[in-house]
């Protein structure tokens, strides 16, 4: 790309609200002028997108090739969430994605993780407390406080939460929240104490007192957690309070499309266009203080060129005035990524997932596909020889967490419905938030060569048949979570373990391993799996498997 250039269309103003013919005048990577044009190309030109909240890691991509798949989609910039890697690295795994980061056309803006580990019922590579979080946010590459995922410290007063949003609030910089369910007054408290944004509301009735609380909300459509169609008619009642954002997209997702799929369909239901496309380019920009271009003069040449305002069809995307992408086909290159990684666990046997009957009843997950939260329910516990087995017939199955930071340790096992499997079993160190090894599987044999499948790679995500050759693995040598390979192969074998887990395996679930993945993610309610055993979001305490059996202390 030429140090000096010039692109006209119909100039997208959504400052002014306008649509106008226009000449854009690019200058060593900054907007010198926008000149008035009679006759211009039939074409659009507008400011690139930003996902408001990602997680880079849950794309299994480096920053730099998640760049590259995103400005295929006219993402320019995103607001992202180092937290975990910094779960399983530390510092060390912040930094990394940074670097990594810097290496390419994008605009990333990681922030400092607030909740390292998320909660200290689980076991996870590091520990980020107030000092580290403070050393962080005094870095001008680090310009948000990331999601206050402890919403009970933040209502109980917790003084390292409360510390670290003050370290935010004193260097002037955004506190991002997480809070689930919280409404009425614990959503103004919540809001009160600093937490500037939610991106987890299920609920409109939710978003809407958040909103009254002050509160910015980034309508979410990730590959597990679907609210969009909840949440955006909030687009007619406080567009000036909305962001989009997927907060985790799997590969195969991310290769199909990002922040323009969610423009397309608010702008197909009907909204007004301005006011979606600045919750889509504009708000985080000037929420984040971000350094990204919004196509005005002195502005970096950071925009898109489509060839429809509907349709949303996107030609070409630049990015500091390169040319990142063009006709569906991305023009950053791809670079060295480096593998660093935390990962200790060693080959179990079957028997390690062996349950003694201690009830008549069992305790069991209820997974549901496309969202975070789980339900709870009893059921009849399915015996066999005096063990607690998994009942495929019922949809019972066995649900394993597996330390991945100690070489000997015991497996926690539970149960789980929803997943549907007939045979086999999945396994993946995609684990939110500290990334142990989550199987799930119809036998004890099955969940040990899915687990061993991982483990043998130090990290990635399986898929195994009740045959012992019939396995797929997706290795994923950067701390467990990312794959260095580039991102349409990545997406290409995420999709075959996928469409293995559904149609050799029996899964009905649109997304397994996204929805394994959460989990062991003791923040979000109601029941889930530490590898420390059964937790209990909504309490925030540990319960019994079997209820109706002695107490017992995780």
């Amino acid at each position: 790309m030429p140090a000096t250039f010039s692109v006209a269309g119909r100039l997208v103003d959504l400052h002014a609200r306008t649509l106008r013919p226009a000449t854009v005048h690019v200058h060593d990577g900054v907007i010198e002028r926008i000149e008035p044009t009679d006759d211009v190309p039939d074409q659009y030109l507008l400011p690139g997108f930003i996902d408001a909240h990602v997680h880079v890691e849950s794309s299994m991509l480096p920053p730099s090739e998640f760049a590259r798949a995103a400005v295929v989609h006219g993402t320019v910039g995103t607001v992202s969430d180092p937290h975990e890697i910094a779960n399983v690295l530390g510092v060390e795994g912040v930094e990394y994605m940074i670097a990594d980061g810097a290496q390419v056309p994008f605009h990333f803006a990681f922030g400092a993780p607030s909740c390292v580990p998320a909660t200290p019922f689980e076991t996870s590579g590091a520990t980020l407390g107030p000092d580290a979080v403070s050393a962080l946010l005094d870095r001008k590459d680090v310009p948000y406080l990331s999601e206050m995922m402890n919403y009970p410290g933040v209502l109980d007063g917790a003084p390292e939460v409360l510390s670290k949003i003050r370290a935010a609030q004193v260097r002037d910089k955004p506190v991002d929240g997480h809070a689930p369910g919280v409404r009425g007054g614990d959503a103004e408290q919540y809001a009160a104490a600093g937490i500037q944004t939610d991106h987890e509301c299920v609920s409109i009735e939710e978003a809407r007192e958040k909103l009254d609380a002050g509160m910015k909300i980034a309508i979410r459509e990730g590959s597990a957690a679907k609210n969009f169609d909840e949440l955006i008619p909030l687009m007619e009642e406080a567009p000036e309070q909305l962001l989009f954002c997927s907060d985790d997209r799997h590969p195969d997702a991310l290769a199909a499309g990002h922040i323009n799929g969610l423009v397309r369909r608010a702008l197909a239901r009907g909204y007004d266009r301005y006011d979606v496309l600045r919750a889509a380019c504009v708000h985080p920009v000037q929420h984040y203080g971000l350094d990204v271009g919004l196509l005005r003069e002195g502005d970096s040449a950071d925009f898109l060129v489509a060839d429809d305002l509907d349709a949303l069809s996107v030609q070409k995307t630049y990015v500091e005035g390169e040319l990142v992408a063009a006709h569906g086909e991305t023009r950053i290159e791809r670079t060295a990524s480096d593998t660093p990684n935390r990962f200790a666990a060693e080959p179990v046997a079957p028997t390690a997932f062996r349950l003694a009957a201690e009830g008549p009843r069992v305790r069991t997950i209820t997974a549901v596909d496309n969202q975070l939260m789980t339900g709870t329910e009893i059921v009849e516990t399915p015996v066999a020889n005096g063990h607690a087995v998994a009942d495929p017939s019922r949809d019972v199955l066995k649900l394993a967490v597996v330390n991945r930071y100690a070489a000997e340790s015991t497996p926690a096992v539970a149960f789980v419905q929803g997943f549907g499997l007939e045979r086999g079993a999945l396994a993946s160190s995609v684990a939110h938030d500290s990334h142990n090894v989550v199987a799930v599987g119809t036998s004890d044999a099955a969940l040990a060569r899915a687990v061993n499948a991982v483990v043998q790679h130090e990290g990635g995500i399986s898929a195994v048949g009740e045959e012992a050759d019939r396995s797929r693995v997706l290795p994923l040598p950067i701390a467990g979570l990312m794959s260095a390979r580039p991102y349409d192969e990545v997406a290409r074998r995420y999709t075959r373990l996928s469409e293995y887990a559904q149609q050799e395996l029996g899964s009905p679930m649109e997304a397994p391993f996204m929805t394994l993945s959460f989990l062991s993610l003791l923040v979000i309610p109601q029941l889930k799996l530490s590898d420390r055993g059964l937790f209990d979001g909504a309490t925030f305490a540990f319960v019994d498997l079997f209820p109706e059996s002695a107490p017992t202390t995780p």
